[in-house]
């Protein structure tokens, strides 16, 4: 009796120094660096690859870029920055001695003596007319038909910039691509022409601009965009695969796919961060005479999807990690998944002393449970694969699905003769890793 437990401790010293013995192998030394090194990269191409994906899909697709600039329309910022160079532009050519060249040339002298000082005020007046009625013409109608016309030249020539193909009406001059403001200003004076002002039809044509957006090394991005473009989804793809391989390589393997998963959520963030530092940057060196608060609501538009995407494959990878984490053989993840498994029994057993019959159902469930576990978990992927630019609300939704079928395919499995052993809740599932 005395010499068994010291045959005992003997027997688990033996297998901890056959653990350490594996471990220390060259060939197990070698595939543990080479999954460190894999899941490094996944960490650093996780950002790029969100990139590369909204990279291809912004530029290579102008309905869609049509679609995530034209709500700028409806920006007060946006509104009041253009009113503000199409007005300055018109008022620079209806100062008073222009108004007064209406006048006869004899009446003019006593005219000018009459005003007085009143002078000043009389153009801040006429002023702040321009700027309203400018005002009137970027809410109009005709000004959203305008701003979609223009960005579809924007989507143009900024693929010129960045590729050096294609052309467009929209300029790109000093490395910013800006929307001449001409019609804007001839629908300015129309409106003054209508109201009275009849000296605005004499204003020339104008042609003054509005910066969308200010690249000032644009050149030098355009090895890097082009790049980008070039890989789009393709290293979204090698990335999923490159995480694939450092789980295979990995001795274990659950937790590498835990590893992995907080990995590309955590590079998501990271380019979520990059994204916020960014702006701020961006706006800080802009020039002056361009409007900060109009520059801040075009980057943000123009980043809208962009910043979806990081919150998309973040929620993805946290949904991941829990999973693959719930699903192992630890000692929390066991608690959770009894609980889970005992209220999907509680219920059970309530609905079939309420007098619910299934028939043979539950006994199909439990022959192919396996299979329709990892069908549901197949079909959620897929689903999400094929979701054209999925939010993250769209990925908690695909979560919650897959989650509740596999709730439903519990719920329906009963062990003919045996009931399952506690704890063995997701056959398929579970397991060491």
């Amino acid at each position: 009796m005395d010499g068994q437990p010291g045959r005992a401790d003997e027997a688990e010293l033996d297998r901890l120094r056959h653990q350490v013995a594996e471990l220390s192998r060259p060939h197990h030394r070698l595939r543990s660096t080479g999954a460190g090194i894999l899941l490094a990269l996944v960490l650093i191409l996780t950002p790029l690859a969100v990139v590369a994906s909204w990279t291809a899909s912004i530029m290579g697709d102008t309905d869609r870029y049509v679609a995530t600039m034209g709500p700028l329309v409806e920006s007060p910022a946006v509104q009041e920055a253009i009113a503000a160079r199409a007005g300055t532009a018109v008022s620079q050519h209806l100062d008073l001695n222009t108004l007064l060249e209406q006048v006869a040339p004899t009446d003019r002298p006593l005219l000018t003596r009459a005003l007085g000082r009143l002078g000043t005020p009389i153009e801040s007046a006429l002023a702040g007319f321009v700027q309203k009625q400018t005002l009137a013409v970027v809410s109009s109608s005709w000004f959203r038909t305008f701003w979609t016309d223009a960005n579809r030249r924007i989507h143009t020539s900024m693929v010129k910039a960045l590729t050096g193909k294609g052309g467009g009406a929209v300029r790109l001059t000093d490395n910013s691509v800006t929307i001449d403001l001409a019609p804007v200003i001839d629908q300015v004076k129309q409106r003054l022409v209508d109201s009275g002002v009849t000296i605005a039809a004499k204003i020339p044509t104008v042609h003054t601009s509005f910066t969308v957006f200010d690249a000032e090394h644009i050149s030098a991005a355009r090895t890097g965009f082009r790049l980008l473009q070039l890989l789009g989804d393709w290293l979204g793809v090698l990335t999923v695969l490159l995480a694939a391989l450092a789980v295979w390589l990995a001795r274990r393997r659950r937790r590498a796919l835990v590893t992995a998963a907080v990995l590309v959520a955590a590079g998501a963030l990271l380019l979520g961060l990059g994204l916020v530092v960014g702006r701020a940057i961006y706006l800080d060196r802009l020039p002056a005479t361009v409007a900060s608060d109009a520059a801040a609501a075009v980057f943000d538009q123009l980043v809208r999807f962009l910043r979806t995407a990081v919150r998309s494959v973040a929620v993805l990878g946290i949904a991941v990690a829990l999973g693959a984490w719930l699903s192992g053989p630890g000692r929390r993840a066991a608690q959770l998944r009894s609980l889970w498994s005992a209220g999907i029994g509680a219920t059970r057993d309530a609905g079939e002393q309420m007098g619910l019959r299934l028939g043979p159902v539950p006994g199909f469930v439990h022959r192919w449970k396996r299979w329709l576990v990892w069908t549901a978990l197949a079909a959620g992927g897929l689903t999400l694969a094929l979701w054209s630019y999925p939010t993250g609300w769209v990925v908690v939704g695909i979560v919650l699905a897959v989650l509740f079928a596999v709730t439903v395919i519990e719920f329906l499995d009963r062990e003919p003769e045996a009931d399952s052993p506690s704890g063995d809740s997701v056959p398929g599932l579970g397991g060491a890793g």
